[in-house]
């Protein structure tokens, strides 16, 4: 089910793509996808059906009221061939034990008395309610995972579109002081060719990124389940978020599998199954239906109806007790134990897979925040080298080939460090995903 603030959210996307780009800081976007993601959607209606499912069950065991009618009419009325008692001829008596028309109306009431597996059913549902519940959990902190993926590409396509459209500027005061010389015979075509190659090569750049950017907002559209021509703008600021203290710390952080989502959706099985276990059990338990029955039956020769309704009331209890199955209901359960037995595996799995995904995830943030250092570090220097070269060559002490050169690394290193720069946002959402922190 839909619930108010989900449409209050719905409400303000539609009227912000009405007005204008719709703002969304990177928690805004995550509360977002938290709330209308489409598997967010379909877990809330898995958990409401989960709901629906345990007033279904637990009506079982609740008195349940049928009432019936009908209405008869024997175009022949059966004959029956009865002896004589009366004596003489003839030997047999031809008689109809009978009208043609009969209405008949009836009440019932039943009652479940004993049932062991209702019992445990009713008890398994309420399981299955918190499983759906947990899933729906999950499936909110995977959404919130993907949206920050989402929002963190695209403000990392955007800063590398930044970085490459830098140099075009100095790339094109170059090659128009390269061409007045080539024009006064200080310089060659050559020199002004190379420096149209390194302008194109740096605009080429700058338009990739920007078309990474364009994806990655597509994508974040569709994990947060609003239009694909809704128009987004993203405040937070890049430098902050990656300089963002919090952030810095996961590495230091420990996992709590007792609190993890997927610990808990284990847990939940090994629960339901030994559950399953009982029910099998309960096979072997009777069953005890209670049942009141009221009707009234009215006769016609020419009509439906033409005599009195005359009543037939009946109570009593049913016991079934199972005596001999060959074993099949012993090979239910022992087939219930030993799923049982692999639900017990499968928590302490899920346990050791936890603990060795928070390792590894952490080990990854901290050689991707070291890489990301580095490669920072290398960008500024390259830059720096990129700028005196560009002024050297406006005082005619570099030569085309050594500008293009220190171009060429200066564009390298930033791709390495956009790449560096995307890897440590990643290694930080999936470690704190890892941490069950969404």
């Amino acid at each position: 089910m839909r619930t108010l603030p989900t449409l209050a959210v719905l409400a303000c996307a539609l009227t912000a793509a009405a007005q204008g780009p719709m703002a969304l800081s990177l928690q805004q976007a995550l509360d977002l996808a938290a709330r209308q993601s489409y598997a967010v959607r379909n877990s809330e209606l898995a958990a409401e059906k989960a709901r629906a499912r345990v007033r279904e069950v637990l009506a079982i065991g609740l008195p349940q009221v049928e009432v019936t009618g009908g209405l008869n009419n024997y175009i022949d009325v059966p004959t029956s061939v009865v002896p004589n008692f009366f004596g003489g001829q003839p030997e047999f008596l031809e008689v109809q034990f009978g009208v043609p028309w009969t209405v008949t109306g009836a009440a019932q009431l039943s009652q479940l008395l004993f049932d062991g597996s209702y019992l445990v059913g009713l008890a398994a549902t309420r399981e299955l309610k918190v499983q759906s519940e947990q899933e729906l959990e999950k499936a909110r902190a995977d959404a919130m995972a993907q949206a920050a993926k989402a929002y963190l590409g695209v403000l990392a396509a955007r800063e590398g579109a930044r970085l490459a459209a830098e140099a075009v500027p100095v790339l094109e005061k170059s090659l128009r002081e390269a061409e007045g010389m080539v024009q006064v015979g200080f310089m060659e075509n050559t020199d002004t060719d190379r420096l149209a190659i390194a302008k194109a090569s740096a605009q080429d750049r700058a338009r990739s990124f920007a078309q990474q950017e364009k994806v990655a907002l597509a994508y974040l559209r569709l994990v947060l389940g609003v239009a694909a021509d809704t128009p987004l703008d993203l405040t937070d600021d890049l430098r902050t978020i990656v300089d963002d203290a919090e952030e810095k710390n996961l590495v230091t952080r420990a996992i709590d599998l007792n609190t993890h989502i997927d610990h808990q959706l284990a847990s939940t099985l090994v629960r339901l199954q030994t559950m399953d276990v009982r029910n099998q059990k309960a096979g072997y338990l009777p069953k005890l239906h209670g049942f009141l029955s009221h009707q009234r039956q009215s006769f016609g020769t020419n009509g439906p109806v033409e005599t009195d309704w005359f009543p037939a009331t009946i109570w009593g209890v049913n016991l079934t007790v199972p005596i001999w199955s060959s074993g099949m209901r012993a090979n239910r359960v022992k087939q219930a134990t030993i799923t049982l037995d692999q639900t017990r595996v499968n928590l302490q799995a899920t346990e050791q897979r936890l603990l060795a995904e928070a390792a590894e995830r952490t080990e990854k943030a901290l050689a991707a925040e070291e890489s990301y250092r580095s490669e920072l570090a290398s960008l500024d220097l390259a830059r720096r080298i990129f700028e005196r070269t560009s002024i050297k060559f406006t005082n005619g002490l570099a030569s085309s080939f050594e500008l293009n050169q220190d171009q060429g690394q200066y564009l390298q290193a930033q791709q390495l460090y956009v790449q560096r720069l995307a890897e440590l946002l990643m290694a930080r959402v999936d470690l704190r995903r890892s941490l069950d922190l969404y």
